[in-house]
Formats: C-alpha cells, sequence, structure tokens
C-alpha cells in the first residue's frame, strides 16, 4: 500500500531539494503515466519516493493497517470507525484541494467544466496506481441525491480477515465524502454498505445528503441489504 503525504521533501531534519520527475520533464504534454515505473520517481540515494505529481508517497506494509486499527480500537473502542472516517474526511477535503490545483494546469480547464466521468477517473487513477484498489462510480440517481461507488481491492478490507462481517472501510467512506463535497461545494456523507471483509468480492459506498445516508444507516443497523437500501433510496423512501 501507498500512501501520498506533504509535497514538502524532508529527511534527516533537512529540507531536501525538490526534483521533477525526469520523465515528466521527457515528455511534458504526457497524460497517461501511470505505470508504476512512470508514475514514481524512486530517490534511493536519500530514500524518498515522489510521484509524478509532486507528491512524496511512503510504502506501508498490511501490518501497518493492522496495527493503525487495532490500535485505535485498542484506545477510543467504538468510536474508532469516527476516527478512521474524520481522517478520511479530511484527507479527501485536503486532495480535492489539490487535485483541482492539479487538474486545471494539467487540462488546462476547471474541474467543473470538464465532463464528469472524465474528471473523476483522472482523479483515481494516481490512487489505482498506489495500491488504493480500482473504481467505479454510479452517478445515474445524483439527481436524487445519492450515488454509488465501488471500489475493488480495498487496501483496509484486504487486509483484514473476511471473518470480520462488518464493514471496516471507514477510511475510504470519510475520503469519498471530503472529497465530493469540496467539488460540489455541499456537505455530504458516506457509508459503506457492502464489504469484502463480509464475504462480498467488492466494497460498496453509498454517499449523498445526510437525511439518505442517516436512514441507509438506519436500515442496515435492522438487518438490510445493500439491494434493499438501494431499492428504498430509489423509491424515495426516507425515515420519517
Amino acid at each position: 500500500m501507498i500512501v501520498t503525504a506533504d509535497s514538502a521533501l524532508i529527511s534527516h531534519n533537512k529540507q531536501v531539494n525538490k526534483l521533477t520527475h525526469p520523465l515528466k520533464q521527457k515528455y511534458i504534454e504526457r497524460h497517461a503515466h501511470y505505470k508504476f515505473e512512470e508514475f514514481f520517481h524512486f530517490q534511493t540515494d536519500i530514500g524518498v519516493v515522489t510521484d509524478w505529481n509532486d507528491g512524496r508517497n511512503l510504502f506501508a506494509s498490511e501490518d501497518f493497517i493492522i496495527g493503525l486499527i487495532e490500535g485505535l480500537e485498542e484506545e477510543v473502542g467504538s468510536a474508532s470507525t469516527v476516527v478512521m472516517y474524520n481522517i478520511g474526511y479530511e484527507w479527501g477535503n485536503q486532495d480535492a484541494q489539490f487535485f483541482q490545483n492539479w487538474f486545471e494546469k494539467e487540462y488546462q480547464k476547471k474541474i467543473l467544466e470538464a465532463n464528469s466521468m472524465f474528471m473523476l477517473e483522472a482523479w483515481w487513477w494516481s490512487f489505482t496506481t498506489q495500491g488504493w484498489g480500482n473504481w467505479e462510480v454510479d452517478m445515474s440517481e445524483h439527481k436524487n441525491g445519492f450515488m454509488f461507488v465501488n471500489i475493488f481491492d480495498s487496501a483496509v478490507a484486504r487486509t483484514l480477515s473476511s471473518d470480520v462481517r462488518k464493514p471496516v472501510c471507514h477510511i475510504y467512506a470519510g475520503f469519498l465524502a471530503g472529497f465530493f463535497s469540496h467539488v460540489v461545494n455541499k456537505s455530504l456523507n458516506c457509508i459503506e454498505i457492502q464489504c469484502y471483509s463480509m464475504g462480498e468480492t467488492y466494497c460498496k459506498f453509498l454517499l449523498g445528503t445526510k437525511d439518505r445516508i442517516d436512514a441507509a444507516t438506519f436500515w442496515q443497523n435492522e438487518g438490510a441489504t445493500p439491494r434493499d437500501i438501494e431499492k428504498r433510496l430509489q423509491h424515495g423512501e426516507l425515515l420519517g
């Protein structure tokens, strides 16, 4: 797994000169740069890995993910899910700001002026390369206040046992909520309604306005399946 940190490069408490990706210098107008060996620039002499977008990257093991989740559970109990969600939300919000600047510079077009699916694919491709999994977006219900995002090969879910039998990708849920809230300039929430750790083949997230997510959370706690939740929302059901 790979996580992106601050673009400022620090090593041994000293500022490291920021070097432009060598392939970026060679292929100035290139947009398709998501092969592992092309996206990353390994500066082995100083122990720094940067990517095409000038972000500093850190390679983390599955043990790190397990330790993070179990450590939070030990410290704050059931509130660990909220902590992970909030971490994801702040990450998504900050990444949206970074992406907006990057996209406009890369394509000379504002993100809301671009085709929405093209813009979203341009956003997620770097995360696929960084090990966060492939994705699929269903925006067919966005006019009704919600949409679905499927994540294949979640970095969190694939690390944990499939015997968990509950959603575990809270950082993804927060991340999606934070990113889309910033992009559309509207407060959105997100909940995972299907998870690989529950024995499913992929993770499914519901993103939408608070009233819809509150209703979905209630139905999920009452034992509703992802398909049940989807049908209820499509029929306009909400909590009384």
